[in-house]
Order: structure tokens, then sequence, then C-alpha cells
């Protein structure tokens, strides 16, 4: 079996812990042990390993998962007092409960300005390198599974995957293709549907993820007759892999490792994760220590920032080897309008569109909330029993309740069973004027703050208020466009406010994307198409950073397709580096509020794929840097959990945050500081413009506009006479004499600017 060497891996809980409850109650332990030494050639150490995670187990088929690429050790089901004793035997190192994590849940390849119909790219895409999007990439979902016949994951015109491809697709032939290369479950509990060992896709999330980030050109696509169009994904010729480890709502933090070292092991180049939690040092974050461990593979990671914006640093997947993503809106509305029986009338959406005459009857219109019971004005599951609402249309208001349980699409289904003719979804303050076009199972719109307050005084004033709701259908070339979406986590960073996160937005707002077809999307079809056999929608629109999050990934394929020696430092670099800052109208991207967001909700920018396959200079980094940031942070026990192996952080050159050669920059003053003293940060940029004669030159451009801050880059000017040459400037920081001594927060950038590149990097400089 070879010598092991201790490696010091330790995980705690993540989010919810699931504790025994008693002696001989079994749960599941992620256990962390001794790695083989030397490594020997995959095969043999992935079987050595096996037989060494065994022989700590008390018993046969307590093993859950054993790990090889990503993580030492192995989940198993055992009691506390097994525990104890495991951690007595020699090599062991740490045993902690099993975790959970969330979920975080068509026009937009023309939004981002790539041609839909080819799926290749535009013009200019095709002048810098003529391959298509995504061309030779594998990109490796983690999610609720996939729906493999949909059309979205046609094998046709694809070529076979990459040589280097180990994987397996459990749906065997036909099914699987040369598009869905992959798919395996590796969900250790049963799920509702009673499909945990299939990769089959009980919960929709799965397909909707894999065909946004890398679906197939797919004509016709549309929602209950509205967002017609073509359906394609981010890089619709990169290969598909789906990796099953979330039911519909939650995901184990033990079946997300396992996922990951699987991906890692079959040859995966991009991992798309839509799955987070709450904040945690790294040490102690199942997926941080996993993606982790991609990284070092050369494996690019994009997880989603998280839904639970707009609070500040709510943002989760903070780590700085992962591309960390926002979510924002596209310029299209699925409207539904609002009239009221004085005349007035508020636009809102909805996906599901009934065909209502302008001349349509008014209906009573009644508050939800009025009548007192829990959760009543939420329209919650039973809180209308018993309330007279028959022929009346409800408002009810947005949220979902103390245990999350409440959704948008319940609410009208609870509305429906209980008579009612209509709901109207209101948001309130924090909301803004965000909306969501769902599939709604009744006639209903989602309106914004300023509309239900609107409302609202209506129904309070009137003696006998009425409404109806009309329908206005897909409108394209809304504005602002894009702009936040409420529910995008924000930072800044808890666990590395010297990073700023998120790193980048992109859409998440009303995605179109692959549906499983036996999973229903809106109210019920009428009776005479089920008695057709006529197929239910193949699409959905949802809404989240999970949506957002696949979007990045299959731009990361389509920047690799181009690039298939770049770092994922460097894909990651030139993703952020060229984003956009305004919206389609030239202003400052706007926020929920429709105010100007700050740097911790759009992080650099929005995305634009076109000019990320060309970014000009890009800020690199290898593995190793990130163990010296590591270092900076944590102590060298804590550091060789991320790591995998023994690190001692007194022989590692240590990189405080602000220092490591990420694409954005977070100073953070403290008290104690001389605050008239600059503060000095390095970076090292390499020139991957494609053009170098004689030579090419950057000017640098400080865009901080604040009596109270001085920025200044030196030197102010680069020269590059080679591809892949580097150099390295310093940006300093300080306060002017006299200024606001008090708690403030500055955020700007500083551009590198050529005859041909423009090299954005924001910055953000708070004093505490």
């Amino acid at each position: 079996m070879g010598s092991f060497k201790l490696s010091l891996l330790c995980l705690v809980p993540f989010l919810l812990l699931a504790v025994a409850a008693g002696g001989d109650t079994l749960t599941t332990f992620i256990v962390h042990v001794q790695p083989p030494e030397p490594e020997e050639n995959q095969q043999t150490a992935g079987s050595d390993r096996e037989a060494w995670y065994r022989s700590f187990l008390p018993e046969d088929g307590r093993l859950v998962h054993a790990y090889n690429h990503v993580a030492s050790g192995f989940a198993a089901r055992l009691t506390p007092e097994e525990v104890d004793a495991l951690s007595a035997m020699p090599g062991f190192v740490a045993a902690v409960p099993e975790e959970t994590y969330e979920l975080q849940t068509t026009h937009t390849p023309l939004f981002l300005g790539l041609d839909a119909q080819r799926g290749g790219g535009s013009p200019a895409s095709h002048g810098h390198g003529g391959s298509e999007r995504g061309a030779g990439v594998i990109v490796c979902l983690l999610d609720t599974g996939i729906s493999p016949t949909h059309p979205s994951f046609d094998g046709d015109g694809m070529p076979p995957p990459p040589a280097k491809w180990k994987g397996r697709c459990d749906f065997g032939v036909p099914v699987c293709n040369n598009k869905l290369i992959g798919a395996r479950s590796f969900m250790s509990v049963p799920t509702a549907a009673g499909n945990s060992s299939s990769p089959v896709d009980d919960a929709g999330h799965g397909t909707h993820t894999a065909s946004t980030a890398a679906g197939a050109v797919v004509q016709g696509a549309q929602v209950l007759g509205q967002a017609a169009g073509v359906a394609v994904g981010m890089a619709p010729r990169a290969h598909v892999a789906m990796y099953k480890v979330c039911n519909d709502t939650s995901c184990l933090s033990s079946d997300i490792l396992a996922g990951v070292d699987a991906a890692v092991g079959d040859g995966c180049d991009v991992i798309s994760m839509s799955i987070g939690g709450v904040s945690k040092p790294f040490f102690r974050d199942t997926i941080a220590v996993g993606t982790f461990g991609a990284v070092e593979k050369g494996v690019f990671v994009a997880l989603a920032a998280g839904n639970r914006g707009p609070n500040a640093s709510s943002v989760t997947n903070e780590a700085p080897w992962m591309l960390t993503v926002a979510a924002s809106t596209m310029d299209r509305s699925i409207r539904s309008t609002v009239r009221l029986g004085n005349g007035v009338s508020f636009h809102g959406e909805s996906a599901y569109q009934p065909d209502v005459s302008a001349s349509a009857a008014f209906h009573p219109l009644v508050y939800a909330g009025a009548s007192g019971r829990p959760y009543a004005e939420l329209c919650g599951n039973g809180s209308l029993d018993g309330v007279d609402v028959r022929g009346k249309i409800v408002l009810c208001k947005y949220g979902s309740g103390p245990d999350g349980n409440i959704t948008r699409i319940l609410k009208g289904a609870v509305v429906r069973s209980a008579g009612g003719a209509g709901m109207v979804l209101m948001n309130g303050f924090p909301q803004g004027y965000s909306t969501l076009a769902d599939a709604h199972v009744i006639p209903a719109s989602h309106v914004d703050y300023a509309a239900a307050s609107a409302i609202m005084s209506y129904v309070q004033s009137a003696a006998s208020p009425t409404a109806k709701i009309l329908f206005g259908g897909t409108i394209l070339g809304t504005s602002p466009a894009p702009s936040m979406a409420f529910f995008s986590s924000r930072g800044p960073s808890l666990q590395n406010p010297g990073i700023l996160k998120p790193d980048i937005t992109g859409p998440g707002v009303n995605v179109l994307a692959a549906w499983p077809p036996q999973l229903q999307v809106g109210p019920p079809p009428p009776a005479s198409a089920v008695l057709a056999g006529q197929p239910g929608p193949t699409f959905n629109i949802i809404s989240g950073t999970s949506m957002s999050t696949p979007h990045l990934s299959g731009i990361a394929a389509f920047v690799k397709s181009k690039h298939p020696d770049w770092s994922p430092a460097a894909i990651r670099s030139a993703i952020m580096t060229t984003a956009d800052v305004t919206d389609r109208a030239g202003n400052a991207i706007r926020n929920e509020q429709r105010v100007a967001s700050d740097l911790f909700a759009t992080g650099a920018g929005h995305v634009n794929p076109e000019k990320a396959a060309d970014p000009g200079l890009v800020y690199d980094m290898a593995p190793s840097d990130y163990v010296g940031f590591l270092c900076g942070l944590y102590s060298s026990q804590n550091v060789s959990v991320v790591a995998r192996r023994r690190v001692d952080c007194s022989a590692v050159t240590v990189i405080p945050e602000s220092m490591l050669n990420y694409p954005s920059v977070s100073v953070v003053f403290q008290p104690t500081w001389n605050w008239s003293t600059p503060v000095v940060v390095e970076r090292t940029v390499k020139n991957v413009g494609e053009e170098v004669s004689p030579s090419s030159v950057y000017y640098a451009a400080v865009d901080i506009f604040d009596d109270d801050v001085a920025v200044a880059v030196f030197p102010s000017e680069l020269v590059f006479s080679e591809v892949n040459q580097e150099q390295s400037f310093k940006v300093m920081v300080w306060r002017r004499h006299g200024g606001n001594k008090g708690a403030k927060m500055v955020q700007g950038a500083f551009r590198w600017v050529s005859d041909t590149y423009t090299v954005r990097s924001p910055i953000s400089i708070s004093f505490t």
C-alpha cells in the first residue's frame, strides 16, 4: 500500500449539521485520512486508497464515497462512538458531519452580442480565431441531473470528445452522444422521485443550467407561447457532462465533493456549480476545498454568488480561485398589466398569458393579509382557507416565509385553490423595481414596489376596489438593461475583504432554457390537449444566480476554446477586465432601486463575451500563489486543509489579500494605520494580444473621482515587445491631507489603454 504522510485535513459543517440523535444513530461523516505517498498512477492510487479507506470502517456497507482527486478521504455512515474509536487509528486526520448546500435558483446570446442562429460567434469572433463557441471543451455541471433526450443535448454534427475524456454516461447509447458525453449520479440518499441512482433530472434545474451553458441550437423555443425564438447555450459546440449531486432543493456536501472529485478525474475543462451556502472560512467550506483541488489541476470553476441580496456581505463562494457570479436583467419583459377600477394601470410580468380581452370585466380586488391569518399576506399554503376570495383578484406580498417554502408559483396555486380569479404579486421595498416573469398557474402580475404601494393605497381608500389583469406578451428593448436583480448577493466578502466579490454579473433574470418535458410548466393543460397526447413545454423561464452562473461557465468555455493553453486565472481575468460597466443606454448599471450599483453588486461589471476572448492583457496566477494567499489568512494547519498536503506557512512567501495578482483591487485602511501614508499594491500583467509590431504600448488611466482620495499608477506606461511578456506595476492609494477622517468607501477603476485594447480593473477603497 506504500508509505503514508500525515496531511492535516479537516472540514467543519457548512450550513446544516446532521447531528446524531443517539449513540446508535448512523450519520454521514466526511473522514480525512493520510494521502498515499509517493503518488502512483491514478488507477493504482485509486484502488490502493479505497482499500485504505475501508480499513477504517467497522463493517462493509458503510462507505458512501471514496475521494481520489480533490480530497484525501471518504464519506461513511458512522455512529459518534465509532468516530471516536476511528480517531485513534493510525492515519486518521479528522471526521466531520454531513452538511447541506442550496441550489441558487433564447434571448441572452443576442443580448450578449453573440449569434444565436449559428452558435459560432459574430464575424468579429471569427476574425480572431474562427473556432465555434466552446469547440473541444468539456463543460461539467454539478446539479439535479439532466433530461438526456431534450433537443438541447442533440449530438448531431458534434465531433467526438477529446481523447483525454475518461468519464462515462449512464444513460447509454444512443441517448448519450457527442454532445452529452457524461452523466452520473452521486446521490447518497433517495430522491422524492426515487431516481437517486440515475442522473435523470426530476427537478428541472440541472437541465436548465446545462442547456444555458452549452445547449445545442433549438429552433422555435418558447414558454407558454412567450419569449419565442432560438434557444442556444453560450458554448453550443462544447461537450456536456452532468454530475447529479442535488435533489430539487438541496445538495449534501459529501455528494458535492464526490462530484467534483469525479469531474476532475474524468477530464473536465470547466466546472459549473449553481450551488452555495453561507459564508465560511475556506478550510471549513467543502466547495472551496474541492474546487481548489480542481483549479490546481487546471480546471476553471464558476459558482453562484447566492440569492440573499440585496443584503450587504451576503455573497457566498468567495474564494479567489473561483469566478463568483452575480445576476442581472436582460432587455426583455413578458408584460402583464394591472388595471384598477379607477382607470390607473401598472405594468408587471408573468410568463402565463391567457387570452383576455381589454373589455373583460373587472373583479373585486382584495388583500390576502387583511384576514390576519398567519402568512396570509404571503398567500402561504392554507392561509386562505375560509377566506372569501372566490372570483376575486388577490394581492399577495413577495416573500417565502420563515421556512422558505412559500414560492411565487405556490402563491398562485393557493389563490386558485381558494377560488380566486387572479393574483397580483407585490414587491416590498427590498425587491424594488425587480420583477420576474414566472410561469404562474393563474392569471397574475408581478409588480414593482412603486406599483404595489399605489395599488395598496387604492385598496385601502376605495369603497369597492376592483381590477383586471391584461396581457401584453413579450416586449423587447426594455430599459434599464442590464440592471442588478434584487436577489443577487452582495459583497464585501466576509472571508477575504481584500478580494472584491462577486467578480462579474451576467443574465440571471427571466432566463429561458431547456426543461424536462415531464415536468409541468404553468397551469394544467386543457383536457383536449391531454387526450390528444400533446407534449408539455420543453422550456421554462426561471431566475437566480443559478441561471447567471452557467452563462459564465459557457463563456469561459468559449474563451478556452480560443485559448486552450490559458490558465483558469487568465480566463477569469479576461472575463473581468473586459466587462461592461454601463447599460445599453450608456448609463451606470443600476440596482433594484434604480440607483447606480456599486462594485459589491456588479463585481467588475456585466460580461462581454466577444471582448473576453481577446482581452489584450491578463492577470495570471499559479496555484501556489493561492497557498501564499491562504497563509496570510490562516494557520499552517488550516491551510493544509485546503491544499490537501502539509503546508508550513513559515516556509511560504505570504501574499497579503490585496497583493494577490487579482484582476480587481480592494484596499481596506485600518484605524491603526497612518492614513496619510500611501498603501502600495503590486500587480503583474501578461501580454496576450495577438499582434505586437514592433511593440504595444499601454497607458494608465485612473477613474477615481473623490476629493479625499488619491490613486496613482507607476509606471504610467507599459511597453510589450512580444506575446506572453509580463510587466509589473504599482497602484498607490492614499488619503489627501485634510480629507474626511471618518468611515468612508470610494470605488472606481484603473485602466490600461492601448490603440486596440482597454483593460479595466475595478478598485474599492474602504476606510473603517
